[in-house]
């Protein structure tokens, strides 16, 4: 039989006894007593005094003094500190919500409170808040009566925060005083699964003697690089046939900072849908599916939006200027076709610069299509392992890599690493140089990797990658300026077309009645045929520039094969009388140039 003091020990309440300072708001995340020995269940709650000694609830007591009352609010709900947004100025409550499946913040908009709340309750409903339905106002008029003295900065975009550290959902590197602010809906990109010891072995080992597969791996950690060593954005396009594996790189590339099937978005979207995915991902990568899904009349404007980093300003209904999304980072796309024949569908050219800024990377015409190392499994089988592998183990690179470069925190340091491997890159024109920089960043994240021991990879392969892929790129597009190549293709073009149809012999005596919408005449010398354009038809030939560009590009190609003295053009006379200016034009000479490229 237990003694009496067993039993006066076994009566006493577990739970710690509170004294407020009533009135007063309390949270209490554990249960409580009052002083009354009253057991309180967690929760927000309002500690006060009943108004009058007749509503004594008869399980107080009659002790002659004031009675109490306490009022469940709602499940504990904290505000711990003040926040400020970085991006607009605007102002929030930090609260730590205690929930059934765990603690979690989440930070509340000073602007609810001029309205009815109701979008931010039902907002801590969804991530597993209770409050007392007759107890909402009160609830709103809780989190408004908190002062508390600690502030925290916030932004509404992740990667890299004017405090230095870098910002993700849920989580920040380098500051315990930042914090990531989302939109109640916003999905989740950022997330992580698995080991990343365990990707290393089943995903980043197989990727080894893979160019296309490294390649994704440093395109996703050359993100938070890009404002580091001064490169701009852009991407690169990889270019196969469907099921080639372009789709599996793009899966590599996600998983380095979240889930693949959620991380990787797709070109079927509008340009405003794309700048906020984009905005979505700041400093890290956006991986784009599909080019023939992206409308082919816009498909260029995006390209350059992408890469510019900075979205389209709007206004709202009160004519007042939203803030425009920006962002920094690569874009890892991939397609059947590349973005200038994509674009072609449409009747409108390829510009240089859109091609610049998506560079087409060999993705269906290597060893095995995209892969050229399958490390002894068949295409298939390789295929299906690196899938389930980036399935059930991502997210852990990114941050990981992040964490290692603050860790190191030698700005001059990483600028002559990069100094160093972009003099690797041999390049003669400054728009060659543009698309260097892009392959130098993603070889130079692909080493910081290897030596913080993040790859499995040895030293020097990934920059050896990167220079294979991108010495591809330059033997197919050939050296010169991009918009000469281009200008001398659509001449080429409109001839293989219209040489027939738009063209006659210059020589004959007698007008050639069947030609209509003339563009010029042929002149047949020795074996070579001469073009002789007239300048509508020279404009309509390289559409999108205008005649000076049109000539400086025939001259530096050296193409205009006949001209009088200082002119550029030869004075002809015509069948049928009458004569005329037309600028003559050697296309064997156009060909060696690499206008057919």
């Amino acid at each position: 039989m237990a003694s009496p003091e067993n039993n006066v020990i076994n009566l006493r309440p577990e739970a710690p006894m509170v004294e407020p300072e009533r009135p007063c708001w309390a949270v209490y995340e554990h249960w409580v007593c009052n002083e009354k020995g009253r057991k309180l269940r967690p929760g927000v709650y309002w500690h006060s005094f009943k108004r009058a000694a007749a509503e004594q609830d008869d399980t107080e007591g009659d002790t002659g003094d004031r009675p109490i009352t306490d009022e469940w609010i709602a499940s504990p709900v904290t505000v711990i500190a003040r926040t400020t947004n970085s991006d607009d100025g605007s102002e929030g409550r930090l609260l730590r919500l205690v929930t059934e499946s765990g603690i979690k913040e989440w930070i509340i908009a000073m602007e609810v409170f001029g309205g009815s709340g109701e979008d931010a309750r039902r907002a801590l409903f969804g991530m597993g808040v209770i409050i007392a339905l007759k107890k909402r106002g009160t609830f709103m008029e809780y989190l408004l009566d908190q002062r508390p003295a600690e502030m925290f900065a916030t932004t509404s975009r992740p990667g890299w925060h004017e405090s230095g550290a870098f910002v993700l959902p849920g989580r920040t590197i380098g500051s315990d005083k930042v914090r990531y602010q989302a939109s109640n809906k916003a999905q989740v990109l950022f997330s992580r699964r698995g080991e990343l010891a365990q990707w290393q072995t089943e995903v980043a080992a197989k990727c080894t003697g893979n160019p296309v597969l490294t390649l994704a791996i440093g395109c996703s950690l050359a993100g938070p690089l890009l404002s580091l060593v001064g490169v701009l954005g852009g991407g690169v396009h990889l270019v196969g046939d469907s099921s080639s594996g372009k789709s599996l790189a793009q899966l590599i590339g996600s998983s380095v900072w979240g889930d693949p099937g959620v991380f990787a978005a797709s070109w079927d979207m509008t340009k405003g849908g794309l700048e906020i995915e984009a905005s979505s991902r700041n400093d890290t990568i956006l991986p784009l599916d599909e080019i023939k899904r992206a409308d082919p009349k816009r498909v260029q404007e995006m390209a350059y939006s992408l890469a510019n980093g900075q979205g389209k300003g709007t206004m709202t209904r009160e004519r007042e200027g939203r803030a425009k999304l920006s962002w920094r980072l690569l874009t890892l796309s991939s397609g059947e076709r590349s973005l200038s024949e994509h674009a072609a569908i449409s009747g409108n050219p390829a510009h240089a610069g859109a091609e610049l800024r998506m560079v087409d990377v060999n993705a269906g015409t290597r060893t095995h299509r995209a892969f050229d190392e399958l490390h002894g499994l068949e295409g298939a089988d390789f295929h299906r392992q690196l899938t389930v592998a980036v399935s059930a183990h991502h997210g852990h690179l990114g941050p990981a890599f992040v964490e290692k470069l603050l860790e190191n925190d030698d700005r001059p340091g990483l600028l002559e690493d990069f100094a160093g491997i972009r003099a690797s890159f041999t390049e003669d024109n400054a728009q060659a140089g543009r698309v260097a920089d892009r392959f130098a960043v993603i070889a130079l994240a692909g080493e910081m990797a290897i030596a913080y021991g993040l790859l499995p990879w040895e030293p020097g392969s990934a920059l050896t990658d990167c220079r294979l892929l991108y010495g591809e790129w330059l033997s197919r597009v050939g050296s010169g300026n991009a918009e000469d190549r281009q200008i001398l293709a659509g001449i080429l073009d409109f001839i293989d077309r219209h040489g027939s149809s738009r063209f006659s012999d210059v020589d004959d005596t007698t007008p050639d009645t069947k030609v209509f919408n003339r563009a010029g005449y042929w002149e047949l010398v020795g074996n070579n045929r001469l073009y002789l354009f007239n300048k509508p038809a020279l404009i309509e030939a390289a559409h999108g520039y205008g005649l000076t560009r049109i000539i400086k590009a025939l001259e530096s190609a050296s193409v205009l094969a006949r001209r009088d003295h200082e002119r550029k053009t030869k004075n002809y006379r015509l069948p049928g009388g009458g004569q005329a200016r037309l600028y003559v034009i050697d296309p064997d000479v156009m060909e060696r140039e690499g206008g057919g490229v």
